[in-house]
């Protein structure tokens, strides 16, 4: 399913063509019919003469209203930019036109109206005005058709040139991301909350769960409409009507995106080519606040040129967009920036969630034009050598490209020994071979650094090393490929190198060798004047050569296998032990006693019952 829109002057006669066309009034609002002019967006749809139903989008011509204008125009198939024949090209005409071609718009027709005014002499006129309007831009080709809504002349003509031009245009890709760009927002008694807006990317369907961005709301679609007709499935490129569960209209407006969950997040920060409309007379400084129009969005930006202290009229720059609130969009979608008073350019977004990029860098520079116009492999790489590591469905919505170019070239950038990937399926990590080194450097610098300021412990704790690195949920498969490459040797909760040795020095060798000995020579009222400082006994627990039961309490591990020996046969046997037969048993305190007991009990070897132990 394709959408048309129109473009063009105020009282050019758009809305009166749609109504000719389509016996559907587009104007909806009481004010606009009042007025005579189309205020908002209006709607409308045609059955051309192969069966193809097209939806139409009915924009303001009035220059006041361009934001509404810009609301309606960038998701269609065709234009038709409509020319008034007695008025000829008018101011909005030339902006209107910029618009379409800034947005990418490659097909449209040239629309002459009110022809049962004029002779043919002025009518031709007016064509050749129009060819030479059209012949710089990207709709040159655009064929030009001369009507009168009111006479009804030209009408099978034009619908026809619609109708052709259809016939050959490729249909809206599904890639799997749906994204419904809300233009209106309103309420159906006894249905509840219904937005509109042209589908594109993906499908939805009702029942299902989908999310509004940036809104941050859940929801489920109750039903699904286009052109008035009730359908189970609505695909890219249709008007659509979704008719949404549990959200008030209060909670909605007009630039947010309705979509699956889980894949678009809101951004304030895009790289984008921009470039200045050619018949402006004036350039756009650096740090200019503008105006940015994307989908049905509109927010104020601050442009910083990257490449340039100035933009003249009909240049090209790489620009870093810093937007007033967050918007939902990824990389290759078009937009538009105004002044308050005229559109000054546009441009295609290149990374949709940027970093701030150093001004007149070329190594900057030319990364950012391979995202703008590399290959598949070309982008990817670009991504990954400045935003590393990331999960396949992170790369994939950064580059803009659909799974199925993604997931090729990453397979062939794998076998090309250019790219790793830690872990399995969808959330495999991704790294640069580069990237990878520089990481795995990291990890050896700091366990170096780590090893030289505490000698005498086994090695960084994983939880450490993860934090400083900041490996995040990524941790368990980022030190599974360390210890595969032999990066790094795992010491129980520790991290260490695989050329780290513990070294004692005499006088630290000394203190461990009068400690043990006061373990062995009293095995079950071990002496608490002996034990060593914390790295030292920490050494010592990670040997497994005692076991620390409380704070000021350490056996040795062959005195505490013992105890727990004689404890567990004495409860096999007798079912249970109070404290004062495990004290008599082993001839010691009762200090030692509880802090036996209470450590079995959290071991859950033991089970207190009141003043008694059984087995757990």
């Amino acid at each position: 399913m394709f959408v048309l829109g129109t473009a063009g002057h105020i009282d050019h006669g758009k809305s009166v063509l749609v109504r000719a066309l389509t016996g559907i009034d587009p104007d909806r609002l009481r004010e606009e019919k009042e007025r005579g002019m189309t205020i908002d967006l209006g709607f409308a749809w045609l059955r051309l003469p192969s069966g193809q139903e097209v939806g139409i989008v009915d924009v303001p011509g009035h220059e006041r209203l361009i934001k509404n204008m810009l609301a309606g125009v960038g998701s269609i198939d065709l234009a038709l930019l409509i020319i008034d024949a007695s008025e000829g090209v008018m101011p909005q005409t030339r902006e209107h036109l910029a618009i379409l071609n800034m947005l990418g718009i490659k097909r449209a027709v040239a629309v002459i109206t009110k022809k049962d005014l004029v002779d043919n002499e002025w009518l031709s006129l007016v064509k050749i005005e129009v060819e030479k309007l059209l012949s710089p831009t990207a709709l040159s080709q655009a064929p030009i058709v001369s009507v009168s809504a009111l006479t009804g002349e030209g009408l099978p003509g034009l619908v026809s040139v619609i109708d052709k031009l259809l016939g050959s245009t490729p249909p809206k890709k599904d890639i799997g991301r749906p994204r419904l760009p809300i233009d209106r927002v309103f309420t159906i008694a006894g249905s509840g909350t219904v937005v509109t807006g042209t589908l594109i990317d993906g499908s939805l369907t009702v029942g299902q769960d989908v999310e509004i961005i940036p809104s941050d709301l859940r929801s489920r679609i109750r039903g699904l409409q286009t052109h008035k007709a009730q359908v189970d499935t609505a695909t890219p490129g249709s008007r659509v009507g979704a008719n949404l569960v549990g959200i008030a209209t209060s909670q909605l407006q007009r630039g947010d995106v309705l979509t699956k969950p889980g894949w678009l997040t809101p951004t304030k920060l895009l790289i984008v080519q921009l470039r200045l409309l050619a018949y402006l007379h004036h350039p756009l400084s650096h740090n200019t606040t503008v105006n940015f129009h994307v989908g049905s969005t509109q927010t104020l930006a601050k442009v910083r040129l990257l490449e340039k202290e100035e933009l003249k009229p009909d240049e090209t720059t790489l620009a870093h967009l810093s937007l007033a609130k967050p918007a939902a969009l990824v990389k290759g979608d078009h937009f538009i920036i105004r002044s308050s008073m005229e559109t000054l350019g546009g441009g295609e977004v290149v990374e949709s969630h940027a970093q701030r990029y150093r001004r007149f860098h070329p190594a900057t520079v030319q990364s950012l034009k391979v995202k703008a116009q590399g290959t598949a492999e070309e982008v990817l790489m670009a991504i990954l050598e400045t935003q590393q590591p990331l999960e396949l469905p992170g790369i994939s919505a950064q580059s803009g490209l659909p799974v199925t170019q993604v997931e090729p070239a990453i397979e062939s950038l794998i076998k090309q020994g250019k790219i790793i990937s830690i872990g399995k399926g969808k959330h495999c990590l991704l790294l640069t071979t580069l990237g990878w080194e520089h990481l795995a450097k990291r990890v050896t610098s700091t366990l170096q650094d780590y090893h030289q300021r505490f000698p005498i412990r086994l090695g960084m704790p994983k939880a450490e090393l993860s934090s400083r690195l900041k490996m995040g949920t990524h941790r368990s498969a980022i030190l599974q490929k360390l210890l595969q490459d032999g990066t790094i040797t795992e010491a129980g909760i520790a991290i260490r190198l695989p050329t780290h040795h513990i070294q004692l020095t005499q006088a630290q060798q000394a203190k461990i060798d009068i400690f043990l000995k006061s373990l062995n020579e009293n095995p079950y009222a071990p002496p608490s004047d002996f034990i060593p400082e914390p790295d030292l006994l920490n050494l010592l627990l990670e040997q497994k050569q005692v076991i620390k039961v409380s704070d000021d309490v350490v056996f040795s591990t062959s005195a505490y296998d013992e105890m727990v020996e004689r404890v567990t046969s004495y409860l096999k046997a007798n079912g249970k032990i109070s404290l004062a037969e495990v004290r008599d048993m082993f001839k010691t305190s009762r200090k030692y006693t509880v802090a036996l007991m209470e450590y079995l009990d959290g071991e859950k070897v033991t089970r207190r019952t009141g003043d008694e132990r059984v087995l757990y």
